[in-house]
């Protein structure tokens, strides 16, 4: 699927998202990835039952910090487990999950608004 949006100076936007990876300000990466406004990079997670708050490290890292995080869980949406989702709030971590590609969208909203977001994705 195509995503077409106003691109601001200096944003990454996720510009699609084709079976098994994401193709990122122009370039198509393949497996699970972390975008931020400023860089992408690869994600150390295959399925999404396996998050463990220690997967959300490199976000913690991000500078300056992301106002929330987008998780992409795949095809469909998985509810996390209520102690996981209680450990992420505890790190300081605003998230909400949802189905891969409304995260996608959701991203390149915040973003295009200028607002601080990061994606962790797992492909469709």
């Amino acid at each position: 699927m195509e995503i077409n949006s106003v691109i601001p100076p200096g944003r990454r936007m996720i510009d699609g998202y084709p079976s098994g990876g994401f193709r990122v300000a122009g370039t198509l990466y393949e497996g699970p990835m972390l975008i931020w406004p400023e860089g992408e990079a690869p994600w150390s997670l295959d399925r999404i039952e396996d998050l463990a708050l220690a997967h959300l490290d490199p976000v913690r890292r991000i500078d300056p910090p992301v106002e929330v995080l987008l998780i992409g869980c795949g095809p469909r949406m998985v509810l996390l487990p209520s102690a996981l989702r209680r450990q992420i709030r505890e790190a300081g971590i605003g998230m909400d999950a949802m189905d891969t590609g409304a995260a996608c969208r959701t991203y390149n909203v915040l973003i295009s608004e200028g607002r601080r977001a990061a994606a962790a994705l797992i492909p469709v």
